[in-house]
């Protein structure tokens, strides 16, 4: 068993194109010895956005604070601490802090995505405007 609390493991700062003010951790993956999910916990400031994006695994969410938008199946949808959701493989997604406090989550992943040579997201074929 490994244990470790979250405020003990660095923050990343998100670079991919069309984030703003997104944190990631990778609280456990393939570094720790887990060969199947990696556990990553999200915090987006007030204000701030994933870009819209969609990758080729699925990933299960799960709200810890704050409240926000997920969009995703085509349509806009607020989230609050509680929520949880499944976002299929390919589907287009993004999540934006919409209130006053940090909107933080869990994001489940298959462990691969973390292994080096990983797959990336990718923005859709057509151009994307993030910043709404």
């Amino acid at each position: 068993m490994i244990l470790r609390h979250s405020e003990s493991v660095t923050r990343q700062a998100m670079t991919m194109p069309g984030a703003k003010n997104v944190a990631m951790q990778l609280l456990c993956g393939p570094g720790d010895g887990c060969p199947n999910f990696a556990m990553r916990k999200f915090t987006v400031a007030p204000g701030g956005e994933t870009p819209k994006h969609q990758h080729d695994y699925e990933h299960e969410v799960y709200i810890l604070a704050g409240d926000g938008v997920a969009f995703g199946n085509g349509a806009e949808n607020a989230v609050h601490a509680g929520d949880s959701m499944y976002v299929p493989a390919n589907e287009l997604h993004q999540f934006r802090n919409t209130g006053a406090e940090p909107l933080v989550f869990i994001c489940l992943v298959p462990a691969f995505v973390h292994q080096a040579g990983g797959p990336a997201a990718a923005a859709p074929p057509q151009a994307v405007d993030c910043s709404k």
